[in-house]
């Protein structure tokens, strides 16, 4: 897949060579399943017309730049991990359009002429409520207009999972509430976070249950704190473990660096400086503080047999 950043106003060398394009338009934050409908009616369109795929998404996030009291946002998928999902479905392009208020400015018609025609797009596709130009003003009951009988079109409709809609906003949602396990059903896979393995205080060692300190590589949205059911991906292979989100309020009561621990089950390698994806399964307990060692061993050993069960659980559900 061939990635291309794009700003505002487009350079004449962005528009060179591009072969006829069959375009999926969206931010896609979390490239869930209903983001994935509109990708793969891309692709599908591309295969029947004989068209290159592709897709345009945004960076940063709309919203960090229209100024709606967000400063920052955290990402479901950060834009490496974006990249990565977009090209294991097979894309031929994806167009990263630098997202400024002269970009945002930019009328309707100018940007279906400059960011759509002018990219050699003959068949566009989008969401029911995606929105383009100054405002939002253009939709998709208004692109017939705006293409000027350029390109063919395709509009996909809400994609529901529970009689809700599957939107970001609620992966958002359920992410801040620590409902990891309902992810699963809106993505289409585990919500994962990527980083490596750096040097903690080595505490869990002493009381028998190693952890990987992890640092996470990119802006995720990370869930709330509490222990969790994980899968680990590490040296090349997925392990089972429990991991902690949080302060360790039991041996530090002045934390303010929130930690991500996972403790891998029968797993004992030196792993320091490697890179790790954590898979998030289940939500197990909140974080406590514990009067003691010996009480805190107590309770890790039963998230461990906790998360155990799950696993077993899930495994037998596969064997069936």
């Amino acid at each position: 897949m061939e990635v291309k950043r794009l700003s505002f106003p487009l350079n004449v060398s962005d528009l060179q060579a591009l072969p006829p394009l069959s375009m999926a338009l969206g931010y896609f934050d979390g490239v869930h399943r209903g983001h994935r409908q509109v990708i793969l009616e891309a692709k599908k369109q591309a295969d029947e017309q004989g068209l290159s795929s592709a897709v345009m998404t945004f960076d940063p996030h709309p919203s960090v730049v229209l100024g709606k009291n967000e400063k920052h946002v955290k990402s479901i998928t950060p834009l490496a991990e974006k990249i990565k999902i977009i090209e294991g479905m097979g894309i031929d392009f994806l167009f990263v359009v630098h997202f400024t208020i002269e970009f945002a400015n930019l009328l309707p018609q100018e940007f279906i002429d400059q960011y759509v025609i002018g990219l050699n797009v003959q068949h566009a596709t989008a969401g029911f409520d995606f929105t383009y130009g100054r405002m939002g003003k253009g939709t998709m009951e208004t692109i017939p207009f705006h293409s000027r009988e350029k390109f063919t079109f395709s509009v996909i409709p809400e994609f529901t999972e529970g009689n809700e809609k599957v939107s970001s906003t609620r992966i958002r949602r359920l992410l801040k509430e620590g409902t990891v396990e309902e992810l699963s059903h809106l993505l289409g896979r585990y919500y994962t976070t990527s980083g490596y393995v750096v040097h903690g205080d080595k505490r869990g060692r002493t009381i028998g249950f190693p952890t990987a300190n992890i640092e996470l590589n990119d802006e995720y949205i990370i869930p709330p704190t509490g222990v969790y059911a994980v899968r680990m991906m590490v040296s090349g292979s997925m392990h089972n473990g429990v991991c902690n989100v949080g302060y360790k309020p039991t041996f530090n009561k002045e934390a303010v660096k929130l930690s991500i621990e996972v403790h891998l089950f029968d797993f004992h390698k030196d792993i320091y400086g490697e890179d790790a994806v954590i898979e998030w399964h289940l939500f197990l307990r909140n974080e406590q503080k514990f009067s003691g060692i010996e009480e805190l061993v107590k309770q890790i050993e039963k998230d461990k047999n906790r998360a155990l069960e799950y696993f077993a659980e899930k495994h037998k559900l596969l064997d069936v």
